[in-house]
């Protein structure tokens, strides 16, 4: 671990993309984990464990368009939903219809909450994506390598309302992140954490709870909700650099040192 670490350093919880102020976002020292359980930055998460060369979050559909036109078709792959819903032209932006073509492309992804979030926070200095498959590996990277003095726990919301899941997920990365540190939780971090820990019931039971959680059941993609609450079950920790989601490279990592980031269990 790094000496000369900011101990007692702040911990926020933004609620939904819609409270995220982007100038904020560019002041002072902060390090920025985006959360879209379900979906988008578990998707995220499973692309570049499957192989994926780099994610490219958009902000709607048009923006989407427009890169993969510039793009070799036979290197990219465009996914996304509108409001949950298929978009023609579009793979549906979930784990298992991704995987079986992505491995060696770049992913072009736009959803209606979790790539807003993103790029409303790229102003920051350090932006991480997390889901419940690696809070804990994200969680290690930021204690161990980051001296940013904020931690900011973004929830992208449901088209400006609070998520069960999300908020569920904010709790877990928490729960993570100050096992071994001295933190200043905000009121906010505080209901995160205090929720995910008091919570009855499995990850998979919680998700299933939620609104969108519910969305899966109707529209059976029950698999995919039982792989979001697949808790540390990867190591993979996406950052986004310049508009592009690739995986955090460890300051530990030495030369001829390949570290671990492991495939989701349904990857063939």
């Amino acid at each position: 671990m790094q000496t000369g670490k900011i101990n007692m350093r702040k911990v926020h919880v933004i609620l939904k993309k819609e409270d995220i102020s982007q100038e904020k976002m560019r002041e002072g020292s902060k390090a920025v984990v985006v959360l879209d359980v379900l979906l988008a930055t578990t998707t995220i998460t499973s692309a570049l464990a499957d192989g994926a060369t780099e994610v490219i979050p958009v902000q709607n559909v048009t923006e989407g368009l427009h890169v993969a036109a510039g793009m070799d078709p036979d290197t990219c792959v465009l996914a996304g939903e509108n409001h949950a819903r298929p978009i023609d032209g579009f793979v549906y932006p979930s784990p298992g219809h991704i995987r079986s073509v992505i491995k060696g492309k770049k992913l072009v992804l736009s959803t209606t909450n979790g790539t807003v979030a993103l790029r409303k926070s790229e102003g920051a200095g350090n932006v991480y994506i997390g889901c419940l498959l690696n809070n804990p590996a994200v969680a290690k990277t930021i204690r161990e390598e980051s001296n940013a003095e904020t931690i900011i726990v973004v929830c992208s919301g449901n088209s400006g309302e609070v998520s069960l899941e999300d908020f569920y997920g904010a709790g877990h990365f928490l729960d993570c992140l100050v096992q071994k540190d001295e933190w200043v939780l905000t009121d906010a971090a505080k209901a995160a954490l205090h929720f995910y820990r008091g919570a009855q019931g499995s990850a998979f039971e919680i998700l299933s709870e939620s609104r969108v959680g519910q969305l899966f059941y109707l529209h059976g993609f029950l698999e995919e909700l039982k792989f979001a609450a697949g808790a540390g079950t990867s190591s993979v920790v996406p950052v986004l650099k310049d508009g592009r989601v690739v995986i955090h490279q460890p300051a530990s990592t030495h030369k001829g040192e390949w570290p671990f980031y492991g495939k989701s269990e349904h990857s063939q």
